[in-house]
């Protein structure tokens, strides 16, 4: 068992937001228990151990603090009891899932006082399955507590949000943080020193978490460890991106995986390295900033991702594209082609797409759906004849690939610009064989098949 799991808050007390520990402690005291909670905030916060305290309280035989000893705490702590049941919204999503819940809330407890539903990623419901759930938080069993737990509240259709009690997880401070591992070090006998407690806290990014994990990896590898997370390993990292050195790259993600550390600290981590690259105009300036926007990328990806190395490693599949090297007919120097003017040359263009696809068969695919519409020089406006297809040639790694192809084509810089067209009566087919075995073959290189 992990130090997190072993040594997670067992009653009211042990919770250690202070802010959560104390709305709870106010709603328990008033005596009147609301039918369904909304427990919202980050991961690795204490959601769920809250909604377990919960119904160990609701459930305790001797008293409410709870007792931590009782059939029913027990139970409720080594996840064993019928009458708690934990859902997980992102594989239990859809409408008949819920109307499948509904069916079973009406039955009355085995043993418990009170059933107690701990719906974790409550976001991930689809609409249908959300509309299903509501009509029983609006007319629940007497019997019935819901607690749905969720990191993006605010993808929570409004009507479910106003049928329950919100309470609101912040990130923790350094603080809280150090409250949490005391428990651990205690309980292991941690020979360990303020300032590392610190630096571990800090570390942390606000998840208790977060914070257990890197103490458990710590007790493993010692101080090394903690100075190869905190410098060298993020310089590392971001000079192997700068030298798009994929298969390195993926190793090291899965190193750090297997290792149990956060990936979206590291990606924070390696935004921070890449700011100063870029204040101290060290390196390339444009493949710095460019880069900086694919890290920023997956880092709003990571909290919808179930798995959360997955971004960061889509990103750097991207970001190690080959770079563009239009094809030289005669083996020499190819002479830029001309574009003036708005009458683009329909030969530069077929010229642009040549070039294009065999360093990224998709964007050319995608190029299908467009059509020059004008250049002044310095930007290619492209007509896009569908709005997805223009959201994705206007995404970060596609448009700098299609702008450096462009550019040697051309023979002077070149920006890309995008807008919606009509379409033509007649428009070539996008999807092709080679777009699939793309996606194919990154997904192979991410899982290793």
């Amino acid at each position: 068992m992990t130090l997190y799991l072993k040594y997670r808050p067992k009653n009211l007390d042990e919770l250690d937001s202070e802010s959560v520990r104390e709305s709870l402690k106010k709603i328990f005291s008033s005596g009147e228990i609301p039918h369904a909670f909304l427990f919202a905030g980050p991961k690795g916060i204490g959601k769920t151990s809250a909604a377990r305290i919960m119904a160990m309280i609701l459930n305790c035989e001797t008293k409410k603090t709870p007792c931590g000893k009782c059939e029913q705490c027990a139970s409720i702590i080594n996840g064993s009891n019928i009458d708690v049941i934990e859902l997980d919204a992102a594989s239990h999503r859809g409408i008949d899932d819920i109307r499948a819940l509904r069916e079973v809330v009406k039955l009355s407890p085995a043993k418990a006082k009170k059933k107690v539903y701990i719906i974790d990623e409550a976001h991930m419901l689809t609409t249908e399955a959300s509309n299903a759930l509501l009509k029983t938080l609006e007319e629940p069993p007497s019997h019935v507590v819901f607690v749905l737990a969720t990191t993006n509240p605010e993808k929570l259709i409004g009507t479910i949000k106003s049928r329950t009690t919100e309470i609101i997880f912040k990130k923790a401070d350094l603080k809280e943080i150090e409250h949490s591992l005391e428990r651990a070090i205690k309980g292991e006998k941690i020979k360990i020193d303020k300032e590392t407690v610190g630096m571990i806290a800090s570390r942390a990014n606000g998840s208790f978490r977060d914070a257990v994990k890197i103490l458990e990896q710590w007790t493993l590898e010692g101080k090394a460890f903690l100075g190869r997370t905190l410098s060298s390993d993020v310089v590392d990292f971001a000079e192997l991106l700068i030298n798009h050195n994929r298969e390195v790259l993926l190793s090291d993600i899965k190193k750090r995986v297997d290792a149990g550390l956060s990936i979206e600290d590291f990606i924070k981590d390696i935004l921070l390295n890449l700011q100063d690259r870029l204040l101290t105009r060290a390196g390339d300036k444009k493949e710095v900033i460019s880069l900086i926007e694919l890290m920023l990328e997956a880092s709003k990806q990571i909290s919808d991702s179930p798995i959360e190395e997955l971004p960061l490693e889509i990103a750097v599949i991207k970001w190690c594209q080959p770079k563009p090297d239009p094809p030289r007919a005669d083996g020499g120097t190819k002479e830029p082609v001309k574009m003036n003017g708005e009458n683009i040359d329909e030969s530069a263009w077929k010229s642009i797409l040549t070039a294009v696809r065999p360093i990224n068969a998709s964007i050319e695919a995608l190029l299908r759906s467009a059509k020059p519409i004008g250049f002044d020089g310095k930007t290619l406006t492209l007509g896009v004849f569908y709005k997805f297809h223009k959201e994705r040639l206007e995404e970060v790694h596609h448009r700098k690939i299609l702008e450096d192809v462009i550019t040697q084509i051309v023979g002077g810089a070149v920006r890309v610009s995008c807008i919606l067209e009509e379409p033509p009566a007649k428009v070539e087919p996008v999807l092709t064989e080679s777009e699939d075995n793309d996606i194919i073959k990154a997904a192979e290189e991410i899982f290793g098949v």
